[in-house]
């Protein structure tokens, strides 16, 4: 299951996940971000409660940055180690914009 708590302002977008982000939830995500991102010019993912990202979700997470690679930015706070741990075993630690 996930949560996700967005908030927009000044075109900016904020993504707060909690729970699992999985080939159930991944297309959740992605649509929520599709239907978000228009006139949005940096994207914040907030990992804080995030418990586990299989590889639909890494999906999901390559496409967000690709969007907003032209549009502005994205960045992605409050990984957890084993996440983190993931990011670095696929090679999307060198992708993503952590902090």
């Amino acid at each position: 299951m996930l949560n996700v708590s967005k908030t927009i302002e000044n075109g900016k977008a904020s993504f707060a996940l909690e729970g699992r982000l999985d080939t159930v939830t991944a297309p959740e995500l992605e649509k929520a971000l599709k239907d978000s991102l228009d006139g949005i010019d940096e994207l914040v993912l907030d990992f804080d409660k995030l418990e586990y990202i299989s590889s639909a979700g890494l999906r999901v997470l390559l496409s967000a940055q690709k969007t907003m690679s032209e549009k502005g930015g994205m960045k992605i706070t409050n990984v957890s180690e084993i996440i983190s741990e993931i990011f670095e075993v696929t090679g999307f630690s060198d992708i993503l914009t952590i902090e």
